[in-house]
C-alpha cells in the first residue's frame, strides 16, 4: 500500500525478523527507514531526505 503526503510518497511494511516497521520511499526503493511504530518509521524516513 502506498501512502502520501505533501512532501513524500512512501510504503509501509513490517519486517517480521526484526519486528520493526519499514517506511520505504516510493520514488527510491533504496531509501528505507525503520521504527518501532509506523509513525516513528515515517519520521525517520523524512529525516533521511
Amino acid at each position: 500500500m502506498t501512502f502520501g503526503n505533501k512532501v513524500l510518497k512512501y510504503r509501509v511494511a513490517l519486517d517480521t525478523k526484526k519486528n520493526l516497521f519499514m517506511a520505504i520511499d516510493a520514488n527510491d526503493q533504496a531509501n528505507v527507514a525503520y521504527g518501532i511504530t509506523i509513525t516513528q518509521a515515517v519520521k525517520e524516513l523524512k529525516k533521511s531526505i
